[in-house]
């Protein structure tokens, strides 16, 4: 079991620990639902440290990352972060990911935990021009401060003026309470927020400085679990549930990730048909009108029979409903429409509502 340079820490702060992915990580600290109101009403600290880094430079980097993805790294520029879905040829997702673009032929990829070597052979395998790939995850530990605190915290601590980093922008090189890092204005909270690459051997002090700095403002360890709920109520994707081999990226409502007009890419054909004849099967929100929680793998009925099934569902600490993402037959995704869903072998009624769920907010 992998284990990130804060394990020592969280064990010391009596987190809960759990495998996640091969690596023994925080599920929660003083509670879920503790935590992620800290996060909503002022800030959190998560350890991220077991997502994946892989590094592409070279000449030829630009275009064969365009290649890879969906979206369109040509009208990125120097310190800009870009999102994208990367496919199969059939049109299912191998993930999705961050993109930094570090320079004009160097370009950092940031992978889910559980599909890091999956996705470096994928990358490997169509790997072509003057590319070299390198899977960098062990030169990073990764903090995520979360919440509408958290500009107010890191600003103590750094030497670089926040207010000037607009979100999915980073810079690097920046002093971050003795340590030099890399800033992004990224998250996956549904929150303002950054995250932070820094040496792992900094990752102790920093977590402790942070802590030490963001105490006047209420800033709480937080661990995996509120890091789901807070992903879920902004109706953020996560990788095996409403993205995997077999969704699609347009199936999954990112069609704005999905650059048709950019050139070819892998994917493309397929992606390319679904847009025009119509997906058969859209990601929808719903609100359970009965009393119960919908999970991952519940099955939605309509008619009396099944149209589709449970993504993601939780009861929401903020919206304080019983909310869920579900992967229907198009046909019942408009909303207000009414569906079953299956919980323990009842039929709990179900609305189709709009998403995201929980809109960010940003304190200015």
């Amino acid at each position: 079991m992998k284990r990130t340079p804060l394990y020592e820490k969280h064990i010391s702060l009596g987190a809960r620990m759990t495998d996640f992915s091969g690596w023994m990580m925080p599920l929660q600290y003083s509670g879920i639902l503790q935590e992620h109101e800290a996060v909503r009403t002022a800030a959190g600290l998560f350890d991220v440290s077991h997502m994946g880094q892989i590094l592409v430079e070279g000449e030829a980097a630009g275009e064969f990352v365009q290649r890879l993805i969906t979206n369109d790294i040509s009208k990125i520029k120097d310190f800009q972060v870009l999102y994208s879905p990367m496919c199969y040829p059939d049109g299912g997702t191998v993930d999705d990911v961050l993109i930094y673009k570090l320079d004009v032929d160097r370009y950092m990829i940031v992978a889910n935990a559980a599909n890091t070597q999956k996705d470096l052979e994928w990358i490997e395998h169509h790997r072509e021009g003057n590319v070299v790939v390198r899977n960098v995850s062990e030169d990073y530990a990764l903090l995520a401060l979360q919440g509408p605190m958290a500009q107010d915290i890191l600003q103590k601590l750094v030497d670089f003026p926040l207010e000037q980093l607009r979100f999915f922008r980073f810079a690097k090189g920046v002093n971050i309470a003795g340590a030099t890092g890399l800033i992004s204005r990224t998250g996956y909270t549904g929150e303002d927020g950054f995250e932070i690459y820094a040496p792992p051997q900094t990752a102790v002090r920093l977590w402790d400085r942070i802590m030490e700095v963001g105490a006047e403002y209420r800033l709480a360890p937080a661990g995996l679990g509120a890091r789901d709920t807070l992903r879920f109520e902004a109706a953020l994707p996560l990788y095996g549930h409403e993205l995997s081999e077999d969704v699609s990226p347009l199936e999954a409502g990112l069609d704005r990730f999905v650059r048709l007009d950019k050139g070819d890419f892998i994917g493309r054909e397929a992606l390319f048909k679904q847009s025009r004849e119509g997906i058969q099967r859209r990601l929808v929100g719903l609100e359970i009108v009965d009393r119960g929680i919908a999970r991952h793998g519940c099955q939605v009925k309509a008619d009396d029979r099944p149209i589709g099934q449970v993504t993601s569902g939780s009861f929401s600490p903020t919206l304080k409903k019983n909310l869920a993402l579900a992967l229907v037959e198009s046909r019942f995704a408009e909303e207000n429409t009414y569906v079953d869903v299956v919980v323990r072998n009842k039929l709990l009624k179900a609305k189709v509502i709009k998403t995201p769920f929980y809109v960010k907010r940003y304190k200015k």
